[in-house]
């Protein structure tokens, strides 16, 4: 049964509404925890300590963020599968040859799936920067995630490559929460207005408050 839900397309779209959800649930918690940086070096060393020891004793120290990583990936891997492979069923379904050679796809599919590659790439980069310090700059010091933050926006590239992926992150999240809601059947002729006015505010509101932390780096508000 399970098998026939995910060969059919709405199979993948309800992976992909459900997975997606997971992750907005996970940026919207990540991005408050970011705006810890304002309250100074020592609120946020230890916010991100405390990551470490949530659920303790109960949970062994890390446990509980690793259940957390293991459910994003899971997330990410999901949604990630099921757009590629709706994608590819969508190009098999078209005629082999057009009449004209404009683009069908809309500007918000078009917008969904390059956004999806920028963000892959960005995801990458993130944990290779400020998780494991493998591409970090300045020296990555374990246990010291204030230092290392400011460092990462303290060059150019790293502004540049961490607002344009806010950019596409807050795009993704305008069209694919709209979206995910007609999925699950949330959607409807009296609804579709409220949901779109909570989708608009809800992808201003992560852009916002993502880029505001490489913003008040350049500006020297945190330093």
């Amino acid at each position: 049964m399970a098998r026939t839900v995910w060969d059919s397309s709405v199979g993948k779209k309800t992976v992909m509404a459900v997975s997606g959800m997971i992750m907005l649930l996970y940026l919207v918690v990540h991005m408050i925890g970011n705006l810890k940086i304002f309250f100074g070096a020592t609120e946020f060393n230890h916010y991100a300590h405390w990551l470490r020891t949530v659920g303790e004793p109960f949970m062994h120290y890390e446990w509980t963020l690793w259940l957390v990583r293991v459910v994003l990936v899971v997330a990410v891997v999901a949604h990630a599968v099921s757009a590629y492979q709706l994608s590819r069923r969508d190009i098999k379904a078209r005629p082999s040859k057009y009449v004209h050679k404009k683009r069908r796809a809309s500007y918000a599919t078009r917008t969904m799936r390059w956004g999806g590659i920028i963000l892959a790439l960005f995801i990458v980069w993130h944990i290779l920067d400020l998780t494991t310090g493998t591409v970090h700059t300045g020296g990555f010091q374990e246990g010291r995630p204030y230092q290392n933050v400011v460092d990462t926006f303290s060059t150019w590239y790293g502004n540049a490559v961490y607002i344009v992926a806010m950019l596409a992150l807050g795009l993704h999240v305008r069209h694919g929460f709209w979206s995910a809601a007609q999925t699950l059947g949330v959607g409807s002729r009296s609804r579709d207005r409220a949901l779109k006015i909570t989708a608009d505010v809800l992808a201003l509101l992560l852009t916002a408050g993502f880029i505001a932390v490489p913003v008040a780096v350049m500006t020297g508000v945190v330093s």
